[in-house]
């Protein structure tokens, strides 16, 4: 370590974020909430919690911003960011591609996030980051029995493949699976992951001045 820098800056400056994403393309993301919206309308929900938790983790310190998108960037996308492409099938596989991938051109620790939390603030990316010089992963628990972040020094698909996706016990399995293998597992607060249209009104009333919650009143006020 640099004796410059105390371990959080130097973790910031080692770190990269990592989120991972859908073009925000009608019928194909946040299918869940249509009903009661239209494809269109979860659609604009979705670009706008995009381009706002992308916005957030511009903003973090880190070696590098990584997308890793399945489908085209658009003009939600900031300035900055290394796009990849997702690749594998299940949620599990495209998770451990887009950590193998993101690692195998820049070797540092990698903090992941998705696109369903964009209440998520800069201070919590960066404590992320500076937890994961003093362990091997962060998990960050969802409140629908998932997560919203997984962070960890150095990828290994073993952590991830298998590992139940969108089921109220994904969380629960992902960390013991983590656990199991012997890691030594930081925690960040749990938050609301955007499945229904309940937890998009919750996740808007956080974050009142975003793009999301002004996507959300513009839905509002058009029906």
């Amino acid at each position: 370590m640099n004796p410059a820098y105390g371990p959080r800056e130097q973790d910031r400056a080692d770190g990269q974020l990592l989120v991972i994403a859908k073009e925000p393309v009608p019928g194909r993301v946040k299918t869940r909430l249509v009903p009661p919206l239209t494809p269109g309308e979860a659609a604009a929900l979705a670009g706008a919690a995009l381009e706002d938790t992308l916005r957030t983790v511009a903003r973090v310190p880190a070696a590098r911003r990584v997308l890793a998108l399945d489908g085209a960037p658009g003009a939600w996308l900031p300035a900055g960011f290394t796009v990849l492409p997702q690749r594998g099938r299940g949620l599990d596989e495209r998770l451990a591609a887009a950590f193998e991938d993101a690692h195998r051109s820049l070797p540092v620790p990698t903090v992941l996030i998705g696109m369903d939390t964009p209440q998520v603030t800069r201070g919590l990316l960066a404590d992320a980051l500076s937890l994961l010089t003093g362990h091997d992963a962060v998990f960050g628990p969802a409140n629908d029995g998932g997560f919203w972040l997984l962070g960890l020094r150095v990828p290994d698909r073993a952590l991830l493949l298998g590992v139940p996706m969108s089921e109220p016990t994904t969380g629960e399995i992902q960390l013991r699976r983590l656990r199991e293998m012997g890691m030594r597992v930081a925690l960040l607060p749990c938050l609301t992951d955007v499945d229904t249209i309940a937890d998009a009104i919750e996740v808007a009333a956080l974050i009142p001045g975003s793009r999301y919650a002004a996507a959300l009143d513009a839905i509002g006020a058009a029906r």
